[in-house]
């Protein structure tokens, strides 16, 4: 793509609008606390420091709309604490000498920016330090002022988890939503297969839904009992549905077996989907009277012999354990080693330390993002020194806000941040214009903007930057402040900081495109060691672990949605890589998902303990997981990979059984795998 294209492709991102399901409740909690802080401020100590504690409480109340599992009050909390410190810290140094705070300036970019390696959530927070301290520490005139506004601004987030934890709104919602759509999508699948048997499961709602199923000690003592134990469940229903499903090793593709299991697939997704309601509105389960009894049909070892039999009567079991699982107040609990449990606030930091140092080295996205963000940030402070502008702080503002470890996102932001900006200081100067409004009123404007802003904060950037470039004019009209003496100033550096922060990253990227062979090479190590895993069990099923598979499952699916990032990202950067095109990634990735899937078929027929080793089973998985590492290899260095050794092992006919479902997979495990190659071949 070259750029001309990825211009017009992140212009068009930014400018669009997403439906999303409002929360409008939430939106009006947090504008209820900003309009406590700016109220009381006004009355009691100002318009100074009701301006103060109004960042804090809006930072916080952003911060608790972040796609995060944390409580939210944490998240205010965090929001509201660290700022205070970060804007008493620049006032310190800003006025003991101006030439001071550009260093300061850069070390809290430099470490605002390598925050995203502990996530989205805390370098969002990190990003809002750094921007809304350029523009508190040019408030205060004396340090006991400047520790008065810190206090204003910590009260902000104080005011914000209070009310979260006084009104707290759908409890445990999210975690429900998770959960819920966990099972919906596989409802959603067990549909799909009565047509297709073979078809795809994307599984990000059952990774959604294990990240959301983490919680701290003191969570895990007041989470509802229908959250316990469904997820696992979830997780070991998808492969039995596919192996039923599917006719390599389920019922045949033609006659009363496969009209037996459509019925049964049906009805699968029926109960599924009546737990996920079940367990969102937290209401009784409400199944339909037939659903379980074509499970528990009387003649189904007629239909069904062998692994297909095993496979229905397995189903019908964990499903009866969703339901069970899933009725409010049932006093079911998560099996033994399922609960998660989330380091708290203070043994986060170690790992937040470590994240961060895992990232300092030559070539780390996150160690580029911060280098970009620290010489926007500057280069941004000091054009708005130079510049005939008042209210300088703006161009690097904006910079700091846009800006993100990937090209897409900082320059859709920056396209957005501008128009949005256009259209919201328009509007808000022609409410200004029309009604004059005082100090009261103008407060009152500043926090209908700010909830109509948290209100449509997801449906796109554009939106929530047209409602906070209105908050801005009717909060500093609140002080006085003339719109004739911000409008042009804000519009100006805004178009600036946007622009240092597009040209920071085509001077200095970080693109994605080169990593892509790195990334399909790590996925496909990771499926062949999740294959090695499940063949492991059929080698030894007394004495090897079952932890293990379950731990290469994770490490495959952490390895694929770092494949599909990538490619999202690599489409929309105006780069090409010599060495994979489009067409080949997408069919190298279609193969290595079709490897992944022979292996969980395995998965759904693992043998009991008191059964047989399968014998050639520890000779195959030793052969797949040398050959999928060496094939790795090949994949990073832009050979085309090599799969002889397992060729050879199913040829010979002596070690592999020459039937049975090991036989049967190994087969398609292997001719996945010779897709994989084909697919790269030149």
């Amino acid at each position: 793509m070259g750029w001309l294209r990825a211009l017009k492709d992140t212009a068009r991102a930014a400018m669009t609008v997403e439906r999303r399901r409002l929360e409008p409740l939430v939106a009006l909690r947090a504008a209820a606390g900003l309009a406590v802080v700016i109220g009381a401020g006004l009355a009691f100590l100002g318009p100074g420091a009701a301006a103060s504690s109004a960042f804090g409480a809006f930072m916080a109340a952003v911060a608790t709309f972040q796609q995060s599992w944390r409580p939210r009050p944490v998240l205010a909390l965090a929001s509201g604490l660290t700022l205070a410190v970060s804007t008493f810290l620049g006032y310190l140094v800003g006025s003991a000498d101006l030439g001071l705070f550009l260093p300061m300036l850069a070390l809290w970019a430099f470490g605002a920016g390598l925050l995203w390696a502990a996530g989205p959530t805390a370098g969002m927070i990190a990003s809002g330090n750094v921007a809304v301290m350029l523009v508190t520490v040019t408030l205060p005139t004396t340090v006991a002022q400047a520790a008065g506004h810190a206090a204003m601004i910590a009260a902000g987030g104080v005011v914000q988890a209070l009310l979260i934890v006084l009104f707290p709104v759908r409890r445990w919602g999210a975690q429900r939503d998770a959960l819920a759509d966990a099972l919906a999508a596989e409802a959603d699948y067990a549909r799909r297969l009565r047509h297709d048997p073979v078809s795809a499961f994307d599984p990000a709602p059952l990774m959604r839904a294990r990240d959301a199923a983490a919680v701290t000690p003191r969570q895990a003592r007041r989470r509802p009992a229908e959250l316990h134990g469904a997820r696992g469940l979830a997780e070991r229903i998808r492969p039995v549905l596919a192996s039923l499903a599917d006719p390599a090793v389920g019922a045949p593709a033609e006659g009363p077996g496969r009209d037996r299991v459509r019925a049964l697939l049906d009805a699968a997704g029926t109960v599924l989907d009546a737990a996920a309601h079940a367990i969102r509105h937290g209401d009784p389960v409400r199944l339909p009277g037939p659903a379980l009894e074509v499970l528990k049909a009387p003649d189904l070892p007629e239909v069904f012999r062998g692994a297909p039999l095993r496979a229905v009567r397995r189903l019908a079991a964990l499903l009866d354990d969703v339901l069970e699982t899933a009725e409010p107040g049932s006093g079911r609990t998560a099996d033994p080693g399922e609960a998660r449990l989330r380091p708290t606030a203070a043994a986060l930091v170690p790992l937040v330390l470590r994240a961060v140092r895992a990232e300092l080295r030559p070539g780390s996205p996150v160690l580029r993002h911060a280098v970009r963000v620290t010489g926007a940030a500057c280069a941004g402070y000091l054009l708005g020194q130079v510049l005939p502008f008042g209210h300088g702080y703006w161009a690097p503002m904006a910079s700091v806000m846009v800006m993100r470890p990937d090209f897409t996102q900082t320059w859709s932001r920056a396209v957005a941040r501008f128009g949005g900006t256009l259209v919201g200081v328009g509007a808000a100067t022609g409410i200004v214009q029309l009604a004059r409004p005082g100090m009261y009123l103008s407060g009152l404007l500043a926090v209908v903007s700010a909830g109509l802003m948290y209100a449509l904060m997801r449906t796109g950037y554009a939106v929530s930057q047209v409602f906070v470039s209105a908050y801005v004019v009717f909060l500093l009209g609140m002080g006085g402040v003339r719109w004739d003496q911000t409008v042009p100033d804000r519009i100006a550096l805004t178009l600036v900081g946007g622009l240092l922060a597009m040209l920071a990253y085509a001077v200095y990227p970080a693109w994605e495109t080169p990593r892509l062979r790195t990334r399909l090479a790590d996925w496909l190590a990771a499926d062949g060691r999740y294959a090695a895993a499940v063949l492991g069990q059929y080698a030894d099923p007394a004495g090897a672990r079952r932890a293990d598979v379950r731990e290469a499952l994770l490490a495959a699916r952490d390895a694929r949605i770092a494949w599909l990032e990538a490619l999202e990202r690599a489409e929309g950067e105006p780069v090409r890589h010599r060495g994979l095109s489009r067409a080949a990634a997408d069919g190298a990735g279609e193969a290595v998902a079709a490897f992944g899937r022979g292996a969980m078929l395995l998965e759904a027929h693992l043998p009991d303990r008191d059964r047989e080793p399968v014998p050639g089973a520890a000779e195959l998985a030793e052969a797949l997981r040398g050959a999928t590492g060496a094939g790795a290899k090949a994949v990073r260095e832009r050979r085309v990979p090599d799969w002889e050794p397992v060729r050879a092992l199913l040829d010979g006919g002596n070690r592999v059984p020459p039937s049975g479902v090991v036989r049967r997979a190994a087969e398609r495990l292997l001719g996945s795998l010779d897709e994989v190659s084909q697919a790269l071949r030149p």
